[in-house]
């Protein structure tokens, strides 16, 4: 008897498969097998997958650690709204990884995380504002005030 594997279509099961290989829940944990199914997920705009795609890169986990690509999932999942993506966009640009270090910018995503429940946002921004001139923090704040009013499509890049 010949059984052929098909693709889940829904984003959830997607998602939620990835899931499993991710964790090892009720499979063997496979990273690569995770990257597969959060990348289908992800292609199609489900932001979890999105974000999660991008801890795979930037941990090095199923793929090589690929900051520049961690950046580009982030920054999908941030316009979306995800919380945790706006505050890990937030460290890529203040530490430079993947990105040129911008103490502007990352503040606008810590700011922004922070407004969306990312209480590590909130730490964050608080912790970079000590790094920063008057003139920053307020171009900064400028910056989260646009990007959350215009919907995560004008954000500071």
């Amino acid at each position: 008897m010949n059984f052929s594997f098909v693709v889940p279509t829904n984003l959830d099961a997607q998602y939620n498969l990835a899931l499993m290989y991710d964790n090892g829940e009720g499979v063997p944990q496979d990273y690569a097998e995770a990257v597969k199914w959060y990348r289908l997920a992800a292609e199609q705009g489900h932001a979890k997958g999105q974000y999660n795609l991008a801890l795979m890169y930037d941990n090095g986990e199923g793929v090589p650690q690929d900051y520049a690509e961690a950046v580009k999932w982030y920054r999908l999942a941030a316009e979306q709204g995800v919380a945790s993506a706006q505050t890990n966009l937030g460290l890529m640009y203040y530490n430079g990884t993947g990105v040129l270090q911008d103490n502007s910018v990352a503040h606008m995503w810590f700011n922004i995380g922070s407004a969306n429940g990312s209480e590590l946002g909130g730490s964050n921004r608080d912790i970079i504002l000590k790094q920063m001139t008057p003139a920053d923090i307020s171009k900064a704040q400028a910056m989260a005030r646009e990007c959350m009013n215009s919907g995560y499509t004008k954000c500071g890049y």
